[in-house]
């Protein structure tokens, strides 16, 4: 029986990428949005694009990204998953390689338990450029559901994992159900299950 299911924010949970979301206002979408589809393929390191997309972010004010992360659209089927799995009594929480400015937010409309993520630096209210927290490395999805699991005493199969990317397969190794959301081959090949649709709702029948 599963107990905890770990989701993905962006792309997964959030229709799109919220730093592309940020990048738009400072007009350096297609760059920012060209690192991330490297990111997300593996084809490079997780940590370097990290810096470098928050490095775009460097003058905005932090009131604007506030705004923009109040009103980032979310996947068909999001609210209705997490409120199964909640009626299942199944802990529902939150990594994300991106922010804890989207995903704070998004807890609340989504009302899913906990998120892990990072924070954009901000000075007398701008972004300076620099970022940090629990979700910068390609590892670090692993290494915090690792310590969920011993947290809450549970073993890999009553785990299960949601995700699109390359920086969710650490995490997909400490889990034994699996869902490749639209995701990219390099996660693909991992998971238990493929979700093509997109419709997060094409989960609940997975959940017994």
């Amino acid at each position: 029986m599963i107990k905890l299911c770990v989701c993905d924010f962006d792309s997964t949970l959030m229709d799109g990428e919220t730093i592309t979301y940020f990048a738009q206002a400072v007009g350096a979408s297609k760059e920012v949005g060209d690192i991330t589809k490297e990111a997300m393929a593996g084809k490079i390191d997780f940590y370097e694009s990290f810096t470098k997309r928050a490095s775009f972010l460097k003058g905005m004010k932090e009131d604007e990204a506030k705004k923009i992360a109040s009103n980032l659209p979310f996947i068909t089927g999001a609210r209705e998953l997490i409120s199964y799995l909640k009626s299942k009594g199944i802990k529902v929480v939150v990594f994300s390689g991106g922010y804890h400015l989207a995903t704070d937010i998004a807890k609340e409309k989504l009302g899913f338990d906990a998120s892990f993520a990072n924070y954009l630096q901000v000075k007398d209210g701008i972004i300076t450029g620099k970022a940090g927290g629990e979700m910068m490395f390609g590892y670090s999805k692993g290494v915090m559901l690792k310590e969920l699991k011993s947290l809450m005493n549970l073993q890999k199969d009553e785990v299960m994992c949601v995700g699109d990317g390359a920086n969710d397969l650490s995490m997909f190794k400490e889990a034994g159900l699996t869902f490749a959301f639209c995701a990219n081959e390099i996660l693909r090949k991992e998971a238990t299950h493929c979700i093509d649709i997109k419709d997060l709702r094409e989960i609940i029948k997975f959940i017994k």
